[in-house]
This record gives C-alpha cells, sequence and structure tokens, in this order.
C-alpha cells in the first residue's frame, strides 16, 4: 500500500500561482503511474496530469496544458500551477498507479486505474 499525502492547497487571485506537493512511499525504480486529479464540487472527478516513473513520461489535460507542470523529486510528487483561473477551484487529489496503464508511452489519466490516493488539499482561486 502506497502513503501519499498532499500539501500547498490554498487560496490565490487569478493569474497567482500555487505548487502543491505530494509526500509519498513509492519507491524510486517502480514502474508506476502517478498523478494529480482534481473535484470540483457537483463534478466527477478528472486526470489533470500524470507522470510515468519508469520513462518520465508526463500528460496534461488541455484544461491546464502550458500553465501547470508535474514533476518528480525523490519521494515528493509536485505540481507546479501558475496563471491560475476561477475554473481551477477545486479539491487537488494526488493518486499512484501501481499496475500502469498506458497508451502512447503516457499513463492515461483515468481515476479508476489509480488504486491509491492522497486525503486531497484545496485550491481556491477568486477573480
Amino acid at each position: 500500500q502506497v502513503q501519499l499525502v498532499e500539501s500547498g492547497g490554498g487560496s490565490v487571485q487569478a493569474g497567482g500561482s500555487l505548487r502543491l506537493s505530494c509526500a509519498h512511499s513509492v519507491v524510486t525504480y517502480s514502474r508506476v503511474c502517478m498523478g494529480w486529479f482534481r473535484q470540483a464540487p457537483g463534478k466527477e472527478r478528472e486526470g489533470i496530469a500524470t507522470l510515468y516513473t519508469a520513462y518520465g513520461s508526463t500528460y496534461y489535460d488541455d484544461s491546464v496544458k502550458g500553465r501547470f507542470t508535474i514533476s518528480r523529486d525523490k519521494n515528493t510528487l509536485n505540481l507546479q500551477m501558475s496563471s491560475l483561473k476561477p475554473e481551477d477551484t477545486a479539491m487537488y487529489y494526488c493518486a499512484a498507479g501501481l499496475t500502469p496503464y498506458l497508451r502512447g508511452g503516457y499513463c492515461q489519466p483515468d481515476p479508476g486505474r489509480f488504486g491509491n490516493w492522497g486525503q486531497g488539499t484545496q485550491v481556491t482561486v477568486s477573480s
């Protein structure tokens, strides 16, 4: 079982930046899909960025492409968020999928393929 603990959420004005971090127990040599997901009130959880630990390949949803960057540093998964918009307001979750679901070398952002989740951290962007 993988332990995941998010931090770094908060409130920011539109156009601002935040950096989310996720401390995890995934060993560095594992072939694992890791990702950031978010869920706004009344909406389904959506995958916004994934990283495959074996290749370092990353995937971004169109809604965050060019604004968000996923990265990994030892046992921390990060999400650097810039040019934030009010529609980015959501609970953000870090997740790990120990059985990678790949397409074209990238981890697919299907929440059902990730079996380990953190508790979430709230991001609120005001206009």
